[in-house]
């Protein structure tokens, strides 16, 4: 048992270790989902997080160790964010067709997302810097951690709300979108990218995969509006 826990600890300190134990946990997660005939409350991504949290708990790492070999997932945020452009180009004529109302739709709900940070947070009393770490929280990680760093805000901070955020939508989005009515995928994906970002987008390529395409699409257009808009949001909220 003794030589089994120094294996452990050995382990434990190689980056390779948690980048593989993360890959398997995420594994484990679709599993679940796929078991639940991918049910909205089975997000493999929420299930994920919930297990990795537990084994950290249970082995006694401390997330500074477990993110040296997390950093290598981290770092691929970034080029999958860039590769949200394929989508944008595979539907480029019917997205030219429905341009005017996803523009509309784009301009509201990124307004409503920064407004609604702002208004709720500075009502509720929240700190300047929580409310500027918020701003964000409708895009992906990788942006909406820059976005907030160069406000003067918390990037570790912003990222735990983006991924509040999206595992908020992944759960609501299908229940809502039937419950609306709403059966134009374009339109659904579009919405779920939109409020969402990365989970809701992969929510939506499980639905449908013109879903999924608008998801992305929403997702890239609202990261760039975004770090447009964030600044004038917390210059408006000075």
């Amino acid at each position: 048992m003794t030589g089994e826990f120094a294996l452990w600890v050995y382990l434990s300190r190689t980056p390779l270790l948690w980048l593989t134990v993360t890959l398997l946990v995420y594994a484990v997660a679709d599993r679940i989902a796929t078991a639940t005939n991918r049910h909205p409350l089975a997000n493999p991504v929420v299930v994920a997080i919930i297990l990795m949290a537990c084994v950290l708990k249970l082995t006694g790492t401390p997330y500074p160790t477990y993110f040296e070999g997390a950093q290598f997932v981290h770092f691929l945020l970034g080029p999958a964010t860039v590769a949200l452009a394929i989508p944008l180009y595979e539907y480029r004529a019917t997205v030219l067709r429905s341009l005017a109302p996803m523009l509309a739709a784009l301009l509201v709900g990124s307004v409503v997302a920064l407004i609604s940070a702002t208004t709720l947070g500075t009502a509720l009393g929240i700190p300047h810097d929580v409310i500027v770490a918020s701003v964000p929280k409708s895009v992906t990680t990788g942006v909406a951690m820059g976005i907030a760093q160069n406000l003067g805000g918390d990037p570790t901070l912003a990222a735990v709300l983006v991924m509040l955020t999206g595992m908020t939508g992944g759960i609501l989005v299908t229940p809502l979108m039937n419950l609306l009515r709403i059966k134009d995928m374009r339109a659904r994906g579009f919405a779920a990218g939109l409020a969402a970002h990365g989970v809701g987008t992969a929510r939506a390529f499980q639905v449908n995969e013109v879903a999924g395409a608008f998801a992305g699409i929403a997702l890239g257009l609202n990261a760039f509006i975004t770090a447009i808009l964030a600044p004038l949001a917390v210059t408006f909220l000075r």
